[in-house]
């Protein structure tokens, strides 16, 4: 049998014995030949095989693929009673494979897969949903207590962690913020564009931008940023604070993670939302306005006039509410998942997977939410 780069062939020499040749160069990479060749050759024995011998005088190079092989044939010929003739392969591979049958496999050291019955996963998988639900639940009522202490002027924390949040929070999420706000100010005004464009109503581009940024998409891509950005950042951090155990060194000191470690951020990405919305809002205004300009031989001053009679003050509060409740979802998203990080290295990467899912979602559920109670209440 000849393998990628390796020569594997049996000889019968008599009606007892089978020589075993092996020549080239035998690696990993070239696939690995099975004992049950062999175990084919001696079952097509007519008389039996009392004694197996080897011919390596060809065999060029080789790893651990003829190692294994080995392996599985001093196997089977222990299982027939079959004698084998190591005395003509490299002393190298010899000694290996002494090696190698000294020291048994433990048992139980392969793990064996075991297929699990589909009602076990479901009731697994339903478990840990409760159990994940009851952990988040237990957050919140302790972030909610936090916060009392908080009004109190009763908790701890240091202000400096408070300033650096903001800044990571607000001024370094500027250049992502405008590059995403400005490209969606341009793809709604020239998807409007070419609508609006064949009735002769490309003014009201000017409105359609002016209206979807200030109302919904300056707030919801200004969370959804941040939550990829800061979130993010927020359960890598805390996740490597709690494999490192410095979560821990904080409780046996006496101090409260969630004071100290969680409220900053949250506090910080409160602030920073409402401001980076109302920046938002205006780049897109802004990117809409270059494709009016620059599509439609709008002046911009008429489109800048449009726009600020489509819009009313209710409209700019609303969104820079919503984005203060977008930074809420986020904060306790990212945190929340930092806090239940487990304890390996690994684990630290699912957390800031998780966070980022986790605030995207919640802040889609919340702006339906939004959109609801806001056209019930005719804002």
């Amino acid at each position: 049998m000849m393998t990628a780069e390796g020569n594997l062939s049996f000889t019968r020499t008599g009606d007892a014995l089978i020589e075993v040749r092996l020549a080239g160069t035998w690696r990993l990479r070239g696939g690995l030949p099975s004992a049950a060749l062999l175990q084919r050759e001696l079952d097509a024995a007519p008389g039996g095989v009392k004694s197996i011998a080897f011919e390596a005088s060809e065999l060029k190079s080789w790893d651990s693929s003829v190692l294994a092989f080995l392996v599985e044939i001093s196997a089977l010929c222990r299982m027939r009673g079959i004698q084998l003739d190591r005395a003509t392969l490299p002393a190298g591979l010899h000694r290996l494979l002494d090696l190698a049958e000294a020291v048994p496999e433990k048992k139980g050291a392969r793990k064996e897969t075991v297929e699990m019955p589909f009602l076990e996963r479901v009731g697994n998988m339903a478990i840990g949903v409760n159990g994940s639900f009851a952990e988040m639940l237990a957050f919140l009522g302790d972030m909610t207590l936090t916060f009392g202490r908080l009004l109190r002027m009763k908790v701890r924390f240091r202000a400096v962690d408070l300033f650096l949040l903001i800044q990571q929070s607000g001024a370094q999420a500027l250049p992502i913020v405008t590059l995403i706000s400005f490209l969606v100010g341009v793809i709604l005004a020239f998807v409007g564009a070419v609508q609006l464009k064949q009735f002769g109503a490309q003014i009201y581009v000017a409105d359609l931008v002016g209206i979807a940024m200030i109302r919904e998409m300056g707030a919801m891509m200004t969370g959804i940023i941040m939550a990829g950005r800061t979130g993010a950042a927020f359960a890598a951090q805390l996740g490597t604070m709690k494999v490192t155990q410095e979560i821990d060194a904080f409780t046996t000191m006496g101090f409260s993670a969630l004071e100290f470690l969680v409220l900053p951020r949250v506090i910080a990405l409160v602030l920073m939302m409402p401001l980076l919305c109302l920046y938002s809002d205006l780049v897109g205004v802004l990117g809409g306005a270059a494709i009016g300009v620059g599509m439609l031989d709008l002046s911009w001053t008429t489109y800048l006039r449009e726009t600020s009679n489509a819009i009313g003050l209710g409209d700019v509060f609303g969104g820079v509410f919503k984005a203060s409740i977008y930074g809420v979802l986020i904060a306790l998203s990212g945190c929340l998942r930092g806090i239940q990080c487990g304890n390996s290295s690994s684990a630290v990467g699912d957390a800031a997977t998780s966070a980022v899912v986790t605030g995207i979602v919640a802040i889609v559920v919340a702006c339906g939410i939004f959109a609801v109670v806001f056209y019930v209440l005719g804002i």
